[in-house]
């Protein structure tokens, strides 16, 4: 990089920091109270799961969620009988459901208990609650919950498509507002986990019909609220990035025998701030691909910092405002350099026709095309951002199809 380019990387780093602290501090204030708490640990009703000793016998104790690896608890189940397990999902539904490496319809099963029962305490405490209105539409036919976790804001993964048969499947990591009441919003449909996975699964159908695919939509880390130091800081995505990680540890299990790769996983705005985090631990064996949108960084200098094995795709469109608060950490605030940039290093793709931060999954934008072409592995008609004139950073950026199979 020339020393001119330097010098306005830096100006502008510094212009953007003065900017957000100056938005952040009239919007949002830095108390202590507008902070959100980070749901960690194992999941709920662990406690119980774990002093349950109805197998009996020396070997027998049921894993811990904290410490049992997804390999180890897929093992462990697959030595218990339908019987013996149909058991403990009657009897911890809350832990079976969330249960990294447990089958996939033990979890689904397992869930739809979970939000039943739910659904029944907030109806028995207050009949009209919007909550037990969320808790309905989950149960809702054909739905398939494979994480539901009620505290705090609310946290869920759903799967679209047969996840047990798939042979190609996506991952999308969401970024800031996104809880249990924002899953699948309709105002804004694709701006929403749910309206993301639905539109990026339709896409991958009309694209390779012929190809079973499933698209996660996973909401399992506690978002930041509007803006302020949640939003500016890393702290949410510190804390959710293991829980990112234990996921597709999980999904590697209980995948592999049907899938013909790894997941693509697609991290959207401060989304790709916890997959920046969690990236080191994402190996060809668990992620094929890290695609990073409508980014405020990820929390490293360039593509080779996250040392990750997957490969890395960034897109942003010519009209989303994160461009503004992109490409700098100062004093704690930002997440680091953009991965737009053609320094950075990621295969920087076309969102042409997307608008705005939320509209990177909507039906016929090159960005939707882009992202199902490379969670299908089918890389050569993939789109460059150079070759829609978009918006790759201030240098020419190197095709972004360059040493693809």
């Amino acid at each position: 990089m020339s020393q001119t380019v330097r010098t306005r990387h830096y100006a502008r780093r510094l212009i953007t920091a003065a900017l957000t602290i100056t938005v952040m501090a009239g919007t949002a204030g830095w108390t202590v109270a507008h902070e959100e708490q980070a749901i960690t640990g194992p999941p709920p009703g662990t406690a119980a799961w774990l002093s349950d000793h109805s197998l009996g016998g020396a070997g027998r104790e049921l894993p811990d969620p904290a410490t049992t690896s997804p390999a180890e608890t897929a093992r462990f189940l697959g030595r218990l009988t339908d019987v013996q397990r149909k058991a403990l999902v009657i009897r911890h539904p809350e832990v079976v459901g969330n249960l990294d490496g447990a089958p996939l319809s033990l979890r689904y099963e397992a869930n739809s208990r979970a939000i039943r029962a739910a659904w029944h305490k907030e109806r028995k405490a207050d009949p009209g609650s919007p909550l037990a209105e969320r808790y309905a539409a989950l149960l809702a036919p054909g739905r398939q919950i494979l994480a539901f976790d009620p505290r705090g804001r609310g946290q869920v993964a759903e799967v679209y498509g047969d996840l047990a048969t798939a042979r190609r499947t996506a991952v999308i990591v969401p970024g800031s507002d996104i809880d249990l009441n924002a899953f699948d919003r309709t105002g804004d449909p694709y701006g929403a986990p749910a309206g993301m996975a639905r539109s990026l699964r339709a896409q991958m159908a009309k694209d390779a019909p012929t190809t079973p695919t499933a698209v996660i939509a996973w909401v399992g880390y506690t978002t930041p609220v509007g803006l302020g130091p949640d939003a500016a800081t890393s702290r949410l995505a510190k804390a959710g990035a293991p829980r990112l990680d234990r996921f597709l540890a999980g999904l590697a299990v209980t995948t592999a025998a049907t899938a013909d790769a790894p997941p693509a996983v697609f991290c959207h705005s401060y989304g790709s701030v916890v997959c920046g985090l969690a990236a080191s631990a994402m190996d060809r064996a668990r992620v094929a691909d890290l695609v990073v949108l409508g980014s405020p960084g990820m929390r490293a200098d360039s593509a080779g910092a996250l040392r990750t094995g997957a490969r890395v795709w960034a897109a942003r469109d010519r009209t989303d405002w994160i461009r503004r608060v992109t490409g700098y950490d100062f004093l704690g605030l930002g997440h680091g350099d953009d991965p737009t940039d053609p320094s950075f290093g990621a295969r920087v793709v076309s969102s042409e026709s997307a608008q705005g931060h939320t509209g990177y999954f909507a039906p016929g934008t090159d960005s939707l095309r882009n992202f199902s072409r490379i969670a299908l592995g089918d890389f050569d008609d993939v789109r460059c951002a150079e070759e829609d004139g978009g918006d790759p950073g201030p240098e020419s950026g190197p095709d972004c199809r360059a040493g693809l199979a």
